[in-house]
């Protein structure tokens, strides 16, 4: 599924749509170039959860855990280049009775549990992003894009005439 955002209130209220819909356990991968709106997406989803403190890229320290309605884990492996078990064990407890973002995914390789929805965000210009959602979970996928708020527009609108189900 893809939508589109043209500003980073609409890429959190995307955030704040997946947030609505992932339960404790879950974990949620963020991928994309360097200034697509990772962290603001997370950010919404965040404020959606229930975390009203500053919700800022964990690149330095890697992992941000923040109190919600349920504990959410946010961490960035931009500096990674794969995990030693030692490592793992650092990152483990993040991902223990919380729902976990997950920033650089891509650089611990094979070393994370599975993912509940891939998010990948892109530029589609200097203004605007797209915004990639995939899962096993195809209803989930589909309730997320439902709550959507009307600012995003969702893609696959364009070949119906703009109108939304």
């Amino acid at each position: 599924m893809e939508l589109e955002s043209g500003s980073p209130e609409e890429t959190e209220a995307i955030g704040a749509a997946l947030a609505a819909e992932l339960e404790t356990g879950d974990l949620v991968t963020v991928s994309g170039e360097l200034g697509a709106g990772k962290t603001t997406l997370v950010r919404g989803a965040c404020r959606a959860l229930g975390v009203e403190g500053p919700v800022t890229s964990p690149t330095y320290t890697v992992g941000n855990r923040y109190t919600g309605r349920v504990p959410v884990s946010h961490l960035d492996l931009y500096r990674f280049q794969g995990f030693s078990s030692a490592e793992w064990g650092d990152l483990e407890p993040y991902f223990d009775e919380a729902i976990a973002f997950v920033e650089w995914p891509e650089a611990a390789g094979d070393g994370l549990p599975d993912a509940t929805i891939e998010v990948r965000l892109r530029h589609a210009s200097p203004e605007r992003r797209l915004v990639s959602l995939a899962g096993a979970e195809e209803s989930l996928l589909e309730r997320v894009r439902r709550r959507v708020d009307p600012g995003p527009r969702h893609r696959d609108d364009d070949r119906d005439g703009g109108s939304r189900p």
